[in-house]
C-alpha cells in the first residue's frame, strides 16, 4: 500500500497519516522498496510497575497535577526499583485527558478580509520526467464565503507575489478591504521597537494603496490566525495533487487547478433542506458581490495600467501619476482614470507577464541597445548600432600628432 501510494504521486506526509504510521518509518520503506511484513499483537509483559498500577490510579484521581518525578519518588519510598521511563510510559495512558478548550470562531462579514499564504508542493512535469519540481501554490481566501483563488508558481519573490494578487482581483471581480498575511519577508520586513508596531514592504504599501486595500499581518507561530486559507491547502493536496493527475508543464498544472477551482472547490455542498440550500448558494455569491463593490482600479477589466511595473517593480514615475489622477465622476473613491490608458481592454496589452527571473520581451520595431559586458540574459538581438554612434580606438601618438600640427597651423581666423 505504501509503494502503491508513493508511485501515485503522494508525499510522505499524506502517506503516513494515512497508513498510521511515523513518516521516517514510511521513507526508509520507500528507499527499501519493499512492503513491511505484518505482525500480530504482543502478548503483554509483567513488568516490575505492575504492583504499584492501582497505587498511582488512586493518586491521579485525587491529585491529576502531580508530575512524573514526584510520583517516580513516592514509588520508589514504595519500594519500586524500576526504571523512570516506565513510569512515564504508564502515566502517559492513566493520566486522565484534558479536554480541549472552546475554541472561538472568527468570522468577518463579506467583503471585509482575504487571507493569503504560500503551500510547497512536488510534481513532475511531463516535458521533464524523471525531475521532480518544487512548486509553490499561492492562495488567496475570502474570510466570509471561504472562496480560493490560486496559482502554482516556481517562485516567492515579490513581483510573483503581486502578479498572483492582480490574477485573484480580477477573478473574484473586486477587492477586499483588508488582508491577512503572514511573517513572509514580501509582506512584513522586520517589527518596530514599540510594541505592536510592524514595518511593512513599501512596495506591497504602494500596491495595496493602488488597489484600495489594507494589509494586515497576523500574529507569529499562531497558524490559526490564517486557518480558512490554509486548511484548504490539505483538500487540494489529497483531492487535486493525490488523483494521480499528470501535468506537462506549469501552464498545464495551472489550467487543470483552474477548472478544478471552478467545478470541484466552490461548488456548495450537498444540502437537503432548501432553505439551507439556497443560504449555500448565496453565501459565495453574496461575498464575492461585497468584493466587487470595490473594484479593481481603473474598471472590471484591469488593462495596462493594472501591470505589476506600475507597483515598484519598474517605473515608479507610473504609480505616482495614477496616484495624482483625480477620481473619475460616480466611480467613488476606488475608482481612478487610466489616463492614456483608458478605454483599454485586457487583450489590448502589448507586454504580457512572463513568469520566472531574467524573462526579457521587445516588441519587433523598438530600439534595443547592446547589452552590457557583464549581461548574461539572453535577448532577442540588439538592433544596429548607427553611424557616428562608434569611435575607433587608436594609440596616443596619433593624438600627440594631432596636437602638435594644430599648434603649428596658429589660431583659427
Amino acid at each position: 500500500m505504501i509503494l502503491n501510494l508513493h508511485r501515485q504521486g503522494a508525499g510522505v506526509s499524506v502517506i503516513a497519516r494515512r497508513t498510521g504510521l511515523d513518516r521516517k518509518t514510511v521513507r526508509k520503506i520507500i528507499a527499501s522498496g519493499l512492503e513491511p511484513p505484518v505482525y500480530g499483537p504482543r502478548p503483554p509483559r509483567v513488568t516490575r510497575l505492575r504492583p504499584f498500577e492501582a497505587y498511582l490510579r488512586e493518586r491521579l484521581a485525587a491529585v491529576p497535577e502531580l508530575t512524573r518525578r514526584r510520583l517516580h519518588r513516592e514509588l520508589g519510598a514504595l519500594g519500586y526499583r524500576g526504571g523512570y521511563t516506565a513510569v512515564t510510559d504508564l502515566l502517559r495512558k492513566l493520566r486522565p485527558a484534558v479536554p480541549p478548550p472552546f475554541e472561538l470562531r472568527f468570522e468577518t462579514p463579506a467583503g471585509q478580509q482575504a487571507q493569503v499564504d504560500f503551500a510547497q508542493f512536488q510534481t513532475e512535469f511531463g516535458d521533464e520526467p524523471g525531475v521532480v519540481r518544487i512548486v509553490w501554490l499561492f492562495s488567496l481566501a475570502l474570510g466570509h464565503s471561504r472562496m480560493l483563488r490560486g496559482r502554482f508558481v516556481l517562485h516567492q519573490d515579490l513581483p510573483t507575489v503581486l502578479r498572483c494578487h492582480i490574477a485573484a482581483f480580477e477573478a473574484l471581480g473586486g477587492v477586499p478591504q483588508q488582508i491577512l498575511y503572514d511573517r513572509m519577508k514580501t509582506a512584513v520586513i522586520r517589527e518596530g521597537k514599540e510594541a505592536g508596531h510592524i514595518v511593512y514592504n513599501r512596495t506591497l504599501l504602494d500596491f495595496a494603496r493602488h488597489h484600495g486595500f489594507l494589509p494586515k499581518a497576523c500574529r507569529p507561530y499562531r497558524a490559526k490566525t490564517k486557518g480558512k486559507v490554509e486548511r484548504p491547502f490539505r483538500y487540494v493536496r489529497e483531492d487535486f495533487l493525490f488523483l494521480g493527475s499528470r501535468f506537462r508543464n506549469l501552464d498545464d498544472l495551472n489550467t487543470q487547478f483552474r477548472q478544478w477551482q471552478d467545478e470541484v472547490r466552490q461548488r456548495p455542498r450537498a444540502c437537503h433542506h432548501p432553505v439551507r440550500r439556497r443560504r449555500a448558494l448565496r453565501r459565495g455569491a453574496s461575498a464575492s458581490a461585497a468584493a466587487a463593490g470595490r473594484h479593481v482600479p481603473g474598471g472590471a477589466a484591469p488593462g495596462a495600467a493594472d501591470h505589476p511595473r506600475r507597483h515598484g517593480l519598474g517605473r515608479r514615475q507610473s504609480l505616482q501619476r495614477a496616484q495624482r489622477d483625480p477620481p473619475a465622476p460616480g466611480g467613488g473613491p476606488h475608482h481612478r482614470r487610466r489616463g492614456a490608458h483608458s478605454g483599454r481592454r485586457a487583450g489590448d496589452r502589448r507586454h504580457p507577464v512572463l513568469e520566472g527571473r531574467g524573462q526579457r520581451r521587445i516588441i519587433a520595431g523598438h530600439r534595443s541597445l547592446p547589452p552590457p559586458a557583464n549581461s548574461h540574459t539572453p535577448r532577442q538581438g540588439a538592433a544596429a548600432v548607427r553611424a557616428g554612434e562608434t569611435v575607433t580606438p587608436r594609440p596616443l601618438a596619433f593624438y600627440d600628432a594631432v596636437a602638435r600640427r594644430l599648434a603649428a597651423a596658429g589660431p583659427l581666423p
